[in-house]
């Protein structure tokens, strides 16, 4: 094999955990760099998939199948000569050097690095060279003997894919956890910043107002006939109200909730049979409202303020909201979205729309609300599925796209 200077073989430029590393600092050091108010504002999902979109390494894609080759003449000195090709006083000697190519697509760059997990000697492997499309080896032409020639480069192929393949494993190991990893800075970072305003905010002194406010508390999960424990930030200053936020426990133990009484309205349809919106949500409230107890809220912990809608609010601030509907089709249903978001004015609220569905064909009832969705001018992405029943999704506040919220759509088969 006619061999190349190391800087530019394959797998030979240093571990690619290195460059994760690097790649991972850069980011780190973007989201510390932001703005108080940028961190503080900005919708997280949003930002982070930019970050992580923007970021992740493309794979590069080896074509074993389309090799290809190529000749010229070169002077190949005499140490890789075998003596019997010695010639006294000759230090080179012409020969054709046959050239093979495999084409590579996509991230070429990223086969210079070696794998960070195992990396596998021998077969031939390090003696490619990485160019800007393909990767390439080289052998000199002593004895015409194609066939031989093509036996080597087989074997020298061969050594590549174990490296290769432990290489992708460690890309998208990286891919599939830049994000998480990105979120664990940000929300560092971002609590740090609720903490300092929360610390300065009970000093009980006037405080000076910057433009990089904090606008958002969390509020404890609560337990089953426990309080909700809030630790609310002592505020002095007229205007500094943190908002407050639904644990996302507490929202999904809510969640589930309703979904155990719509159940149980399909499980015994005869005891429900002929009610209306206001009955069955009356049903629903029955239920959540023993179970929880938010401890410095006066009166019922979940009220019915308008004629289908159930909320859970803190102070003046609406938490958590469900509207109840029937099914009257997709133009409906969308509308019940639009009259949910009109309730709300905070970031990071939580929500359901209720269905009943009385129309025999449950299931494409069940279709239209997965092509119909995504239509809602609001709509910001679909998260997942807990039931079959019960959609989970991403809305934005109108007017705001960094205060989202996360709506989950539930829909129970009633008899007429």
């Amino acid at each position: 094999m006619y061999r190349h200077s190391n800087h530019s073989k394959i797998f030979g430029t240093g571990r690619i955990d290195e460059k994760f590393r690097s790649i991972f600092q850069r980011l780190t050091q973007t989201i510390e760099s932001e703005t108080e108010d940028y961190i503080l504002n900005v919708n997280p999902t949003e930002y982070l998939e930019h970050l992580t979109n923007s970021n992740q390494m493309e794979i590069p894609i080896i074509h074993y199948d389309d090799v290809y080759a190529d000749s010229y003449e070169d002077d190949i000195p005499m140490e890789y000569f075998s003596s019997r090709y010695d010639r006294f006083g000759v230090d080179k000697v012409r020969k054709e050097i046959i050239q093979f190519f495999i084409p590579v697509s996509v991230n070429v760059d990223l086969l210079n690095y070696s794998p960070a997990t195992t990396f596998y000697l021998g077969g031939g492997g390090g003696d490619f060279k990485v160019n800007s499309d393909s990767i390439s080896t080289e052998f000199i032409n002593f004895d015409n003997d194609g066939p031989a020639i093509k036996k080597r480069f087989d074997s020298e192929a061969r050594g590549i894919r174990s490296n290769y393949d432990s290489l992708i494993t460690d890309i998208e190991k990286f891919n599939s956890s830049l994000k998480s990893n990105l979120n664990s800075v940000f929300s560092k970072r971002k609590n740090a910043l609720l903490n300092k305003n929360s610390l300065m905010s009970s000093l009980g002194v006037p405080l000076k107002r910057k433009n990089s406010t904090t606008n958002t508390f969390s509020v404890p999960k609560p337990q089953l006939k426990e309080k909700i424990k809030i630790s609310k930030p002592v505020v002095t200053e007229k205007g500094f109200k943190p908002e407050p936020t639904l644990n996302e426990e507490s929202y999904r133990h809510i969640l589930k909730l309703i979904n155990d009484v719509g159940k149980n309205f399909e499980r015994m349809p005869s005891v429900y049979k002929g009610k209306g919106e206001e009955d069955l949500r009356d049903h629903i409230l029955m239920t959540l409202d023993p179970n929880f107890e938010l401890g410095s809220a006066s009166g019922e912990t979940f009220n019915k303020s308008g004629k289908t809608d159930i909320q859970l609010r803190y102070d003046s601030s609406v938490i958590f909201i469900a509207e109840c509907k029937f099914w009257s089709g997709e133009k409906g249903y969308l509308s019940t979205i639009s009259q949910l978001l009109n309730y709300l004015t905070w970031r990071d609220t939580k929500a359901s729309v209720i269905m009943f569905v009385r129309q025999q064909d449950f299931s494409s009832i069940l279709e239209k609300v997965r092509t119909s969705t995504e239509n809602h001018e609001n709509y910001l992405s679909y998260v997942n599925n807990t039931d079959e029943n019960w959609f989970n999704y991403r809305f934005h506040i109108n007017g705001d796209k960094n205060r989202e919220l996360k709506l989950a759509i539930q829909l129970y088969h009633l008899p007429k």
